[in-house]
């Protein structure tokens, strides 16, 4: 049926202009994948005729049938009708050139780690390859885990997350790249099930998004789970929680990286002696920091502010 398909669009180009305006005219929210209305309705255009996603300009005079019409209609239309994430609408994210599965049982996948990772945090990891273990704390969809056994071969990794639908969306991309034997994937919150074993690694992108910022999130956000973007009051419930234990699951000299997104000014008013390595990525700094194993091992709860202040 193609009852609902303007008459005047026939070839690519005609959706793809025809997506970008109604985006625009909608004011749609980007921020999963892509920050623009273009991109984002190239994205969905390649991806829902199933055309290479790199390769625009040779099909953008293609004219389209009328099954193909229909669907594109119906794909942006839910983009713009239920303001869904498109990666939702695909059921992929990508980070780099690694493709996930996601839905919305996961956030979809954006980290600054991502970055710092495909770089085998050098300098701070000086040996890539003698690295043994590493732990991923909230690890959502597994994309970070994923990323770890990839740029560290050696190195056996634990992912963990509170939600078991999280984890079953991580086991499906653990599969996807065959990574069964070195992803061990682990329902637990934050440390608490986690044995004894200490780690050369930890890395962390945890709910960090404050009280006041989800009551003002666009709607795209608003279809990602609570419990993997809420971090209390002040956003930093769980970095508090994995600073506090982060010694104890630790090597010697081990270390532990954690995003905070705008949180950072926050963290060092409550920490106002550790000494926090802020690291710049390729799009932003001073949202992922890093400690050594010896910064961490004795510290104790901050103390808070209480309402009377």
């Amino acid at each position: 049926m193609t009852a609902n398909v303007p008459p005047e669009l026939v070839t690519v180009r005609d959706f793809l202009r025809y997506a970008v305006s109604r985006f625009n005219a909608a004011g749609l929210y980007f921020g999963h994948g892509t920050d623009n209305a273009y991109d984002e309705a190239a994205y969905l255009v390649l991806h829902t005729l199933h055309l290479p996603l790199d390769r625009l300009e040779p099909f953008l005079a293609a004219r389209l049938t009328a099954a193909e019409k229909s669907g594109l209609i119906a794909i942006l239309d839910r983009r713009i009708t239920q303001r869904i994430p498109a990666a939702y609408l695909t059921h992929e994210a990508w980070l780099g050139e690694f493709r996930f599965y996601v839905d919305e049982r996961v956030v979809v996948p954006r980290s600054y780690l991502a970055e710092l990772l495909a770089e085998q945090l050098s300098p701070w990891v000086s040996e890539p390859e003698a690295l043994s273990s590493a732990l991923d704390l909230c690890t959502g969809s597994g994309c970070l885990a994923i990323l770890l056994a990839h740029y560290f071969a050696k190195a056996d990794v634990d992912a963990v997350d509170l939600s078991a639908e999280a984890l079953t969306v991580a086991q499906r991309n653990v599969a996807d790249y065959d990574l069964q034997d070195r992803v061990n994937l682990i329902r637990s919150d934050l440390f608490a099930n986690l044995a004894a074993k200490p780690y050369d690694l930890i890395i962390s992108n945890p709910p960090y998004v404050t009280a006041s910022a989800m009551n003002e999130l666009p709607p795209e956000y608003r279809h990602e789970p609570v419990l993997a973007l809420e971090g209390g009051e002040d956003g930093l419930d769980a970095v508090r929680s994995i600073l506090r234990d982060a010694g104890k699951h630790l090597n010697p000299n081990g270390l532990l990286l954690v995003e905070v997104g705008h949180n950072r000014e926050s963290l060092e008013e409550l920490y106002p002696d550790l000494p926090f390595v802020w690291l710049e990525t390729p799009s932003d700094s001073g949202k992922v920091f890093l400690l050594r194993q010896q910064d961490v091992a004795n510290l104790k709860e901050p103390a808070l502010p209480s309402a009377a202040d």
